[in-house]
This record gives structure tokens, C-alpha cells and sequence, in this order.
């Protein structure tokens, strides 16, 4: 059974609903874990954030404990909710689902060859090419970078896959902030982005797809320190992050 590229992008696919406090805390939470706010392994310090954001603690937890069903917190008994590492093997399983989900991705977008959805994704491509050839902070080329993965995703026009995607772009980032030496991406754009553009402009999958392996095997062994890649760095201590009272009026 193949499934077809429909149009959409994941707001137009989503029920259209007005979004809870839940998912606003939720949402709030996760941003802050993206940009470094919580660092990895703090504590959810449920009082003072939920004061922050000027909502009560029943909400705040029911949000909290959705982020820890996605893994990015984890509880630790007496120790309360802690920011979740990732680490080791599990940096590899990260790269094993993005795997599965790009691969089906990239048949889908390869097989609908959309002239405007290969436009788009070029040009994601360039403005994540010209950030890093900027020198542009590790943060702004780190972003850049998974939009770009999140758009090829999307552009799959499954809302499902776009969802489970947008968790491991989470997880990545996760993985990325979880080095030793401190949050840092690639100096240069490597060749496997245009390698896999190519593959889908020319409508071969299998191209993209081993352009993916690669890409993500040069990933799994920066974020081990496996290899020596120049990189820019910078320190996710430095980062701010300010919870402001959210709108929950109705």
C-alpha cells in the first residue's frame, strides 16, 4: 500500500482545537528543554515553575508527566523529575527510529516528486548551509539543522509521523546537550544533505536513504566523541530561559 504527499504540513493536519493548559505548560516545558533552559539532568523544580507560568500544580503535573511518557524527563524516586539524558546506546536507538521514520519519509516525498516540496526543502537546506558557513552560533546552525528534518517529515503529510518526528528531533537535541564536551555542532554542512536533495529531485529513494545512514553514523560518533570533526561549541550554561505567565482564558 503506498500512501501520497496530500499538501498539508502537520497545522492544517491537526484537529483544530483551542490548545489546554496542559498542552500550554507542555509546550513551555518542552522549549525550555530545547533551548538548553533546563539543562539535562536538573530537577522539574514544580513550584517555582508553575508560579512562573501563573498556572496551578494539578495542570503542571499532568504536563510534566506527559513529557515524561514522550522520555524527555524522567522520574527518580525521592529525587523528583530530572531532565533525561541521553547517552550511549540510546543515542544510537534515537538514530535507529529517525531512521525508520525518514526512510519512509523520503519514499513518500521521492515518489510524489512535488516541485514546490523539493523547492522548500532546498531552500531549508540552504539557510541551515549558509548559517553554518556564517560561523553563525552552534544554537541558531543546531535549529536549522532539525528543521530541515522535521520539514522532510512533514512533508510526508502523515500527522502521525510528523508527531512520533517531532518527538526525536526532542531527543536529539537531548543527545546533542548531553555531551561532554558541552552542546556543538559540525563546522561544515556535510555532503550527505546534498546527496540526499539529489536523490529525491531524481526520484530515488534508496540515494537519499543511504545518504541518511551515513549522515546519521557521522552523528552517532560526534555525539560519542568518536571522531574529530572541527565544530563550534558553546556552553548550554550560558543559556537563560524565563518561564512568563501563560493565557489560559478561555
Amino acid at each position: 500500500m503506498h500512501g501520497h504527499y496530500h499538501g498539508g504540513s502537520p497545522r492544517q493536519m491537526a484537529p483544530l482545537t483551542r490548545s489546554s493548559t496542559v498542552d500550554l505548560i507542555a509546550h513551555e516545558l518542552r522549549s525550555a528543554i530545547f533551548s538548553g533552559g533546563l539543562p539535562v539532568g536538573s530537577p522539574v523544580r514544580e513550584v517555582e515553575i508553575s508560579s512562573q507560568l501563573g498556572v496551578s500544580r494539578a495542570p503542571f503535573r499532568e504536563a510534566a508527566q506527559r513529557l515524561v511518557q514522550e522520555g524527555l524527563l524522567t522520574a527518580f524516586p525521592g529525587r523528583g523529575l530530572r531532565v533525561t539524558g541521553i547517552t550511549g546506546d540510546a543515542i544510537d536507538d534515537v538514530y535507529e527510529a529517525r531512521l525508520a521514520i525518514e526512510s519512509r519519509a523520503v519514499h513518500l516525498v521521492s515518489e510524489a516528486r512535488n516541485t514546490e516540496v523539493l523547492g522548500a526543502l532546498r531552500s531549508a537546506y540552504e539557510g541551515f548551509a549558509q548559517a553554518t558557513e556564517r560561523g553563525d552560533d552552534a544554537w541558531a546552525i543546531g535549529d536549522s539543522d532539525l528543521a530541515f528534518h522535521q520539514l522532510l517529515v512533514d512533508f510526508a503529510g502523515s500527522y502521525r509521523l510528523s508527531r512520533i518526528m517531532s518527538t526525536l528531533v526532542m531527543e536529539t537535541r537531548l543527545a546533542s546537550l548531553s555531551a561532554e564536551e558541552g552542546f556543538a555542532v559540525r563546522l561544515s554542512v556535510s555532503p550527505t544533505y546534498e546527496a540526499l536533495l539529489s536523490g529525491l529531485e531524481l526520484g530515488n529513494a534508496q540515494s537519499s536513504i543511504s545518504a541518511l545512514e551515513v549522515q546519521f553514523r557521522d552523528a552517532i560518533a560526534r555525539l560519542k566523541g568518536e571522531n574529530d570533526y572541527p565544530t563550534i561549541e558553546t556552553d548550554p550554561d550560558a543559556v537563560q530561559h524565563e518561564f512568563n505567565p501563560i493565557d489560559t482564558a478561555p
